[in-house]
């Protein structure tokens, strides 16, 4: 609602620039006529106008979604030139020029035919024109935002909302005739420094956009959007966070995520039920008949699943063409460790049950700059061996459709499209399996299954050991880092850090030379080390290689020693490994009983970066 009213602002204001002066005086010159035969089919001009205008986004929109990161950087690109013409009205001219003189030529046609229904038309589709060295910057940053995130109901609203500010303000003109235009002349200069202001913030916004510092924004607010840089400015001035969700909530504490956003299960021993241990789902496999039927309430019609970038394994869905199918919505993200946990019992359900009806959607809506790349995504559930259809939601659209919070988040559809049941984080798996079987029996289904299936998970999808985690997840980042004990950090340039020789348990730090920026800490020089103080069975560490993915080398030890037989799946025992991609690492894997231990990851090579700690 915030970003219609702003486009409808946007929309009102662009009357009080000089450009568009030369045509008002022909505005209310028809004043005087009849609204019906004058100023209605004026108005009428002017918004078809606008329509064509909102088609070519539309079209263009749908160009950007095929083209994906390259069509995002040319969207960046023209948002950036539109913030310099806002800057600098001459060089809005000179983009528009072509535009303005058509509009010249349809006024001088309108003069002749003055009177004439037709007439004020051609003047208001000459308003339009005329309009451009206005609300060309304005109207392109809508336009752009609506390009990146894709030609979709909220782009449309959003144009609309733009086309009726400028609607109304021509409206209100037409009303008052020549005490509005002696208004507007006196309220040039401050247009004038408005304008200019907001091109310094949208020159800002793209300078954050393109070098990914809003990664850790889109989930704040549940209209955040990479594709939306007005609402992303916003978010970064009012610094909120997503409905519901101050801070950490939902039994999940030390959890939070994208600065409200939640991974559900990172810390939440009481979550963890009988369902979440690998073995303990065989629970239910005794049984003969069907458990009582479980008490789902109707939680309201499921939302549309437009808005993804680009979807693997399907063609695009919608819930129109899965009504009739139950349907799983699982919002997910490749290197979240809750989220690879969960995975196994996804997978193992939408093979089970695909052949009754159930369809399971992964919607896959990034937390790091890396994850919005498609081709690692595509890489990631290739390797997860997904075959279900995965929709790349890197513009939140399905996610705030949802007004989802948390990573992972499940949502269960009936045949109906109507919401039934939610679970957010690790565990309950028995229940969420027997949900799916009622909601299959309520579809019609026949020979649904009453047991529950036998997952067992190996490597980093392994079910955590709870009892154990006394270490919270923690970013390496400065934005949210926590329990840093190098010293004061030096913000996004290189510097020289150094780890104390003694930690205190979850306290970690720096050695070497690194360059800490908002979401992640890169090594700039060989040498340079992580230590951490930790309490439990697994650590894991999100990493990416070097500068053109070119892998680095590094060592682990633990308390000083090579890991052993505590070495994780990305390291062998001797604690060497190597950074290939961008991913989720598993560096430590304990055997026997869990205590405090000091672990240290050394860079054997420079240029690879740390993104957070996750434990299990």
């Amino acid at each position: 609602m915030l970003l219609i009213l702003l486009a409808y602002l946007g929309g009102a204001l662009t009357i009080v620039s000089p450009c568009i002066l030369p045509v008002l005086p022909f505005v209310f010159s028809s004043a005087s006529q009849p609204f019906r035969l004058s100023g209605l089919p004026l108005l009428v001009g002017m918004a078809l106008t606008f329509a064509l205008v909102a088609s070519l986004a539309a079209v263009g929109g749908g160009w950007v979604v095929t083209a994906n990161q390259y069509g995002r950087w040319l969207a960046l690109a023209l948002m950036a030139l539109f913030a310099v013409a806002l800057l600098f009205p001459h060089i809005a001219e000179r983009l528009t020029q072509p535009l303005v003189s058509a509009g010249n030529r349809l006024s001088q046609t309108a003069q002749e035919g003055q009177g004439r229904p037709w007439a004020a038309l051609l003047l208001g589709v000459a308003t339009g024109l005329l309009w451009a060295p206005c609300a060309g910057p304005i109207l392109g940053l809508v336009l752009t935002g609506a390009a990146l995130q894709g030609a979709n109901v909220g782009s449309t609203v959003l144009l609309l909302a733009y086309a009726a500010g400028a609607a109304t303000s021509l409206g209100l003109a037409l009303l008052a005739g020549g005490r509005v235009f002696a208004a507007m002349k006196r309220s040039l200069g401050a247009g004038e420094w408005l304008r200019r202001g907001l091109g310094v913030l949208m020159l800002a916004g793209v300078a954050a956009i393109s070098m990914g510092w809003d990664t850790g924004v889109l989930a704040r607010v549940s209209t955040a959007s990479t594709g939306d840089l007005e609402q992303s400015l916003l978010t970064r001035l009012a610094g909120d966070r997503m409905p519901g969700a101050p801070g950490a909530d939902a039994g999940a504490p030390g959890g939070a995520m994208t600065g409200g956003a939640m991974n559900a299960g990172a810390m939440n021993a009481s979550a963890m039920t009988a369902g979440a241990v690998p073995g303990k789902a065989m629970a239910g496999a005794m049984q003969a008949k069907a458990p009582p039927a479980l008490s789902l309430p109707d939680e309201g019609p499921a939302p549309a699943l437009d808005g993804a970038v680009q979807w693997l394994n399907s063609p695009p869905l919608s819930m129109a063409q899965l009504r009739g199918k139950v349907v799983l919505v699982d919002f997910w993200t490749y290197s979240c460790i809750n989220c690879l946990r969960a995975l196994p019992y996804v997978k193992a359900w939408a093979d089970k049950y695909r052949d009754q009806g159930l369809v399971v959607i992964g919607v896959h809506a990034p937390e790091f700059a890396f994850e919005r790349d498609v081709g690692n995504v595509k890489g990631a559930a290739a390797k997860l061996g997904l075959d279900y259809p995965v929709a790349i939601d890197n513009n939140y659209a399905i996610w705030r459709a949802f007004n989802n919070q948390y990573w992972p988040a499940h949502y269960f559809i009936d045949a109906q499209g109507r919401i039934r049941h939610h679970h957010f984080g690790e565990g309950e798996y028995d229940q969420s399996e027997r949900v799916i079987q009622q909601l299959l029996r309520e579809a019609g289904a026949q020979g649904v299954p009453t047991q529950v299936a036998d997952v067992r998970a190996e490597g980093a999808q392994m079910a955590p050991d709870m009892a154990e985690v006394g270490s919270p997840e923690t970013y390496v980042g400065y934005a949210r880092g926590e329990r840093y004990a190098s010293g004061r950090v030096t913000p996004d340039v290189t510097a020289t850090y150094t780890a104390p020789d003694r930690l205190a348990l979850n306290q970690w730090g720096l050695s070497g030379d690194w360059t800490v920026e908002d979401e992640r800490a890169r090594v700039d020089r060989a040498g340079g080390r992580i230590v951490y103080r930790f309490h439990a069975r697994d650590l894991h560490l999100v990493l990416g290689p070097g500068a053109d993915n070119k892998p680095v080398r590094f060592r682990v030890t633990v308390d000083g020693q090579a890991p052993g037989n505590a070495h994780g799946t990305d390291v062998a025992a001797d604690g060497s490994g190597t950074v290939t991609e961008q991913r989720l690492y598993q560096l430590v894997r304990q055997q026997g009983p869990v205590g405090d231990h000091t672990f240290a990851i050394e860079f054997l090579d420079a240029g690879a970066a740390a993104y957070a700690f996750t434990f299990g």
